[in-house]
């Protein structure tokens, strides 16, 4: 069983062949990348995929919530809050994919899975807007794989509902 805590979190992998914090901030340890760019959370390996886990615990989720900004009168600055994110989760994924394939570690599917503190409502709109910009599948018939087989946007109860091999508690 392969364990590993992240942000707050603490991520069960019993099947996965290792797992490990991507955007470690100590440069002594064997995960670290040092360079400029944006890194997820944490990688874990599987057999048949790869699995990139971003974390996002908020502490005022309303100021994203664009669903319920675009009913009231407010929805430029939450509009402004809700694309900064979206780009900023999408841009994680897409440096960390030029990191995996760097390291000729991107030969396998990569599920990228979002583990954020909004409703069920909010996270499945950025998720339609995150699988669209990412993309998701293969968008071009050029290419020979797509850049990411999925993208899940999911709260915490609802990943451990989804994901049950994959428990996740807070620390």
């Amino acid at each position: 069983m392969i364990i590993v805590e992240a942000d707050g979190f603490r991520f069960s992998f019993p099947d996965a062949l290792g797992a490990f914090v991507f955007d470690e901030k100590d440069p002594r340890a064997p995960t670290y990348h040092g360079q400029p760019m944006k890194a997820v959370d944490l990688v874990a390996e599987f057999e048949h995929s790869y699995v990139f886990v971003e974390v996002k615990d908020f502490a005022d989720p309303q100021r994203y919530d664009l669903l319920q900004a675009e009913v009231e009168a407010e929805g430029g600055n939450t509009r402004d809050a809700f694309n900064w994110l979206k780009n900023y989760l999408k841009y994680k994924y897409r440096d960390s994919y030029l990191f995996r394939h760097a390291e000729d570690k991107v030969d396998r599917p990569i599920h990228y899975l979002c583990l954020l503190s909004f409703n069920d409502n909010l996270n499945q709109r950025l998720q339609s807007d995150l699988r669209r910009e990412l993309p998701v599948g293969r968008t071009s018939p050029r290419w020979v794989r797509s850049l990411a087989a999925d993208c899940h946007v999911v709260n915490l109860k609802t990943w451990n509902q989804r994901f049950p091999n994959w428990q996740v508690t807070r620390v």
